[in-house]
């Protein structure tokens, strides 16, 4: 299944230390459970195993369980249809190595230390595969990683180089680095299923991590799947023309598809000579790994896109919405690609008799902008960026997972961490942050369940320009504070009167009452995870 081009020297000095500091973590003693593991969850005494899949980017408004405009799904459907779908799912700080960190961790970015992207994550930090590892079960993950340092934690691993490159992607293993031949999303799935086959402990419990890196920028089909939605119009969403006004923050990023930020070469493929923008060079090296059979199908689309694009001679609005179509095509022939390859795990897992006793957990490092407000990316706090999908296929043959269909009660990726120690029956450490929303999966609502959810963004400055912030967010209102630099500045929102978030109401002297109150319940939050940025 997996073609193997090149192999570089090994590391063994980085070697070395990834198996010493492995061999450190006792594992289960013969016949029995680690000392320090818990009870298992009641029900089967068999431990469960858990799948954790997740890509990069994917917005909640391109799974049709959620959001039906755009694409159709079926194969992450079917993970929502035969367990949970989660309707008010958050991250702590969109941004794509801060998330994952969140994610291993259970804290916040100012715990965890993984700030930005630009943050290298301290691996001898716990995580929840270390304690996955030290209490007997198999850890494995494949994709992509973006924390810098190298895993640990996992008894196999292959990691993508920093974002990944679509077209024969190159991988860091504890042995150095392996080129595969194939398109990213089929060969994660590949070495996923290879060791699913071949290379796991069939007697031990099993945790397996998929890191997708579709459909991040600059979303390069499958050239297997390069026509798909070429003769689609998609609707332009009603806030594409959004002015900014009141929101200075809003108003100084640089991430609008009708502006240079959505670069022509780069982002858009127009490959010509007479084209020479700031990524255009990008665009090159990833082409170049492109083998000939594949350059001709990438050939005889974005040629014909080139042409299109130089006749049209397009200005303004006209201009501003061609981009976005061309943006929407290459994004959702990405999305296309991951849900076929979900598909490959699930049919797997059902044949091999696995899903009466596995998990099977479904997310994006974060939400994503298809369009409103202009914007692709994300990193801000309003809702496409913060909002992410989150939904839970539950296995068959344990009947305590008795619930179905929505849980709309509000959950963090820092919760992931805790969740997957408590279906494993491992203890949860006290310096966690994160809740395990194992009770919501049991159908429960506990009354103590968080009522509002705390966000931090640090990355400024950088790509895109989004000022630093942070924020509380309940059921109706959502309370956002700039800081730093060039823009400080609050800013409210209604939600129910204002979904888009286009109307800022810090200033309306109507709702003075609500922002005493939000004020109050940031500051709470706030001391709760001990961020001792000043209000």
């Amino acid at each position: 299944m997996i073609q193997l081009i090149t192999q570089n020297t090994n590391r063994s000095n980085l070697l070395w230390l990834f198996v010493a500091s492995v061999g450190c973590n006792p594992l289960f003693a013969q016949g029995g459970k680690h000392q320090n593991a818990s009870e298992p969850l009641k029900g089967d005494n068999k431990p469960l195993n858990i799948v954790y899949i997740m890509s990069d980017d994917h917005s909640y408004q391109t799974i049709s369980c959620y959001d039906n405009r755009f694409i159709r799904t079926p194969n992450i459907d079917g993970i929502a249809a035969n367990g949970v779908r989660f309707t008010n799912s958050f991250v702590a700080n969109s941004i794509s190595g801060p998330s994952r960190a969140c994610l291993l961790t259970g804290k916040f970015s100012h715990k965890n230390g993984m700030t930005t992207n630009a943050t290298r994550f301290d691996s001898t930090q716990v995580t929840f595969p270390k304690l996955l590892q030290s209490a007997g079960y198999q850890t494995a993950i494949f994709g992509k990683w973006h924390l810098k340092s190298e895993p640990s934690g996992f008894d196999r691993w292959e990691i993508l180089v920093g974002q990944g490159q679509y077209y024969d992607p190159i991988f860091i293993t504890p042995s150095g680095r392996v080129t595969h031949k194939g398109y990213s999303t089929t060969v994660i799935t590949d070495l996923t299923l290879e060791w699913l086959e071949r290379e796991r402990d069939r007697e031990r419990p099993f945790c397996l991590v998929i890191h997708h890196k579709a459909p991040h920028r600059n979303w390069m089909p499958d050239t297997g799947e390069i026509d798909l939605f070429e003769n689609i119009t998609f609707p332009v969403p009603n806030t594409f023309y959004d002015d900014y006004r009141g929101r200075p923050a809003a108003a100084a990023q640089e991430m609008k598809i009708a502006g240079d930020e959505m670069d022509f070469a780069f982002d858009l493929k127009l490959n010509s000579d007479d084209i020479q923008t700031r990524l255009k060079e990008n665009l090159t090296f990833a082409l170049r790994r492109l083998d000939s059979t594949q350059r001709f199908a990438w050939n005889r689309v974005y040629d014909s896109v080139l042409n299109d694009f130089k006749m049209r001679d397009l200005k303004g609005r006209d201009l501003a919405e061609w981009k976005y179509q061309r943006y929407m095509k290459d994004y959702l022939k990405c999305i296309k690609s991951v849900d076929d390859n979900i598909g490959r795990v699930m049919e797997y897992l059902k044949e091999n008799n696995l899903l009466e006793n596995t998990i099977v957990i479904y997310t994006s490092d974060q939400g994503f902008y298809m369009g409103e407000h202009g914007w692709f990316d994300k990193r801000f706090m309003y809702e496409e960026s913060v909002r992410t999908p989150l939904v839970v296929q539950l296995p068959k043959g344990r009947g305590e997972f008795a619930k179905r269909g929505d849980i709309d009660l509000f959950v963090q990726n820092i919760d992931y961490a805790p969740t997957i120690l408590e279906l494993a029956g491992v203890p949860v450490p006290k310096d966690i942050q994160g809740v395990s929303f194992v009770p919501l999966l049991r159908g429960e609502r506990p009354k103590d369940w968080r009522k509002s959810i705390y966000y931090h963004y640090f990355e400024y400055p950088a790509e895109h320009s989004v000022r630093r912030h942070y924020g509380v967010r309940d059921d109706r209102y959502k309370l956002i504070k700039f800081y730093g630099h060039d823009i400080d500045a609050w800013e409210l929102y209604d939600l129910k009167i204002d979904p888009n978030e286009l109307n800022n109401l810090y200033e309306d002297s109507r709702y003075s009452k609500i922002t005493k109150r939000l004020h109050t319940e940031l500051l709470r939050l706030m001391k709760k995870y001990d961020d001792n940025q000043e209000l």
